[in-house]
């Protein structure tokens, strides 16, 4: 019974994380109201490697953290010694901590895309003397975002040097072929480049996606098939997807489901975000700082 307990409870708390796992910034207030602690040397290396990196809070007495790489979850706890362990944390009675970090993440989310335009990063209440946050890196949730897609898998589409925009993209989505169809011909004039990160919502999306991120000379291969050679993507099972289910687990994590979906920074430094196809694409180069 103990056994099938704890696995039920790690299925749980994995498929919370695979649904809520959202973004807090670079702070945290958690249920001791403290704020983020330094991120310990080998969880910075997942990040710095890719991995999506989250603060759980400090619980029992010791600070948690969710990696999630290649779509797969992670959680860390970190031991007053400066020790860290891995898996899920269980109270004195059994219960799973980790369920109940995971539930609190998912409670402060709030409007996400309402969070993500706030220009201005919020110091907790209790932060009376900012002199004393110098060593917290504070950001706000858009810088966050822009940081997960500079290391999400993406392919440049347009000169390097240029003005530039990410989006995430679905191989077989009508709105994202036309946006780069109209997009073509300021991209081949130099005035943008467009990092687009491979998606899918289905498996044989996935597989096309796959793909294109394998291949030689993907750019290519993509301009083919919106030009109509639909065998340019073949949708191959042979392909490992793990760089596209990347892409899938940094979408969940942020809760955007739309695509195309873009993200820039303005030329007045500014983070940006465009659910959809944009409604006029000259405004959205011109915000880049682009030449017209």
């Amino acid at each position: 019974m103990k056994h099938s307990f704890f696995r039920k409870s790690l299925y749980l708390c994995i498929g919370l994380a695979t649904l809520s796992f959202v973004s807090t910034g670079t702070y945290a207030q958690n249920s001791n109201d403290t704020l983020l602690p330094k991120m310990p040397e080998p969880i910075q290396n997942l990040a710095n490697e890719g991995a999506q990196i989250r603060f759980l809070g400090k619980d029992n007495g010791v600070d948690g953290w969710i990696a999630i790489k290649n779509g797969q979850e992670q959680y860390f706890y970190v031991l007053p010694s400066g020790g860290f362990v891995s898996g899920i944390l269980f109270d004195a009675k059994g219960k799973a901590v980790t369920m109940d970090q995971i539930n609190r993440l998912r409670q402060q989310s709030g409007e996400l895309l309402d969070a993500l335009t706030t220009d201005t990063p919020t110091v907790p209440a209790h932060v009376t003397d900012t002199t004393k946050t110098e060593k917290y890196e504070f950001k706000t949730p858009s810088e966050q975002l822009y940081y997960d897609l500079e290391n999400s898998n993406w392919l440049p589409v347009g000169r390097a040097g240029t003005p530039l925009f990410y989006s995430f993209v679905d191989i077989q989505c009508g709105h994202c072929n036309n946006m780069m169809e109209k997009l073509k011909p300021h991209i081949e004039s130099s005035k943008v480049q467009v990092r687009i990160i491979p998606v899918g919502f289905r498996d044989e999306t996935q597989a096309q996606a796959a793909y294109l991120l394998a291949a030689p000379s993907p750019v290519s291969l993509y301009w083919r098939f919106l030009d109509g050679d639909k065998d340019a993507l073949p949708a191959s099972p042979e392909i490992s997807k793990q760089g596209v289910q990347r892409n899938m687990a940094v979408m969940q994590s942020w809760k955007l489901s739309v695509t195309p979906l873009i993200v820039y920074r303005a030329k007045n430094g500014k983070v940006k975000i465009i659910r959809g196809m944009p409604k006029d694409l000259e405004a959205l180069i011109k915000d880049l700082g682009a030449r017209t």
